[in-house]
């Protein structure tokens, strides 16, 4: 499993070649990633954030791409260990 730090897709961030490359999940994919470690099925992440079914799909199928994740339980376990769970 990959353990990194995450960074938020910014225009500055992308084009800095002297930083090394970690992965950038955008704005909504970190909300989705929060909402996969509440437990949320994608269903309700959907209706908590008004997209598709597909559209939460394709969201978690980059987080991870980009974590080097191989399923749900993974993202779950490394929203944890890097502190990004919100209890509410």
């Amino acid at each position: 499993m990959c353990v990194c730090r995450l960074e938020m897709s910014t225009p500055v961030a992308a084009t800095r070649s002297d930083q090394p490359s970690r992965p950038r999940l955008t704005e909504r994919e970190l909300e989705v990633f929060r909402l996969i470690a509440r437990g949320l099925s994608n269903a309700e992440i959907g209706r908590e954030l008004y997209i598709s079914d597909t559209t939460v799909k394709t969201h978690i199928t980059h987080i991870l791409m980009k974590l080097s994740l191989r399923d749900r339980v993974q993202a779950v376990v490394l929203a944890y260990a890097m502190g990004l769970f919100d209890s509410h």
